[in-house]
C-alpha cells in the first residue's frame, strides 16, 4: 500500500470512527437527556422504519437499524468531509468549527425530520413541531459538534506533528 492509500484509509476509518462516537452522543442525549431535560425522547429507529417501508414496500426493523446506524456512521461523516467541508473551507474558512457544525447539525435535522418523515414517509411536517421535534434538533446538533469537534481535534493535531500549519 503506498502513503497515499494508507493516508485515506486513515481518514475514512476517523470519520467513521467520529460518526460512531457522535451517534453515541445523539442517542445518549435524544434518550436519556433529552427526557431528563423534561423534553421528548427522539425514537430515530421507527422513524427510519417508515423511511424503509415508504421506500421497499414492506417493514424490517433490521433494515431500520442499519438504516439509522448507516447514516450516523458513515453518510453524515462522509457528507460533512466530502460536501459540508470543502464548502466551508472555500467559502467562509475563518468561521470556528463549532459554528459550522452547529449549522450542519441544523441541516441534518432538516434532512432527517422533513425530506425522510415527511416527504419519504409521509409524516407531518417537521413531525408536527411537537417536542421530539426541538429534541430531535438538539441532538442533531450535539452529533454534529462531536464528529466535527472529534476530526478537527485529530486534523489539527496531525497538522501540528507533521509541522504543517
Amino acid at each position: 500500500m503506498t502513503d497515499q492509500t494508507t493516508s485515506l484509509i486513515e481518514k475514512l476509518l476517523l470519520l467513521m470512527l467520529a460518526g460512531a462516537i457522535a451517534t453515541a452522543a445523539f442517542e445518549i442525549y435524544g434518550k436519556v437527556i433529552s427526557p431528563l431535560l423534561g423534553s421528548s425522547n427522539i425514537a430515530p429507529v421507527p422513524l427510519a422504519a417508515s423511511v424503509f417501508k415508504a421506500i421497499a414496500g414492506f417493514s424490517s426493523r433490521p433494515a431500520a437499524n442499519f438504516l439509522h446506524y448507516f447514516a450516523g456512521v458513515v453518510a453524515y461523516p462522509f457528507a460533512f468531509a466530502f460536501i459540508a467541508r470543502p464548502l466551508w473551507q472555500k467559502i467562509a474558512p475563518d468561521l470556528p468549527w463549532y459554528l459550522v457544525a452547529i449549522a450542519f447539525g441544523c441541516l441534518q435535522w432538516v434532512f432527517a425530520v422533513y425530506v425522510m418523515a415527511h416527504l419519504i414517509a409521509g409524516q407531518a411536517a417537521f413531525l408536527g413541531f411537537t417536542g421530539i421535534t426541538w429534541a430531535a434538533l438538539y441532538a442533531h446538533i450535539v452529533y454534529a459538534l462531536v464528529a466535527i469537534g472529534i476530526t478537527q481535534h485529530f486534523t489539527l493535531s496531525r497538522a501540528r506533528l507533521s509541522g504543517s500549519p
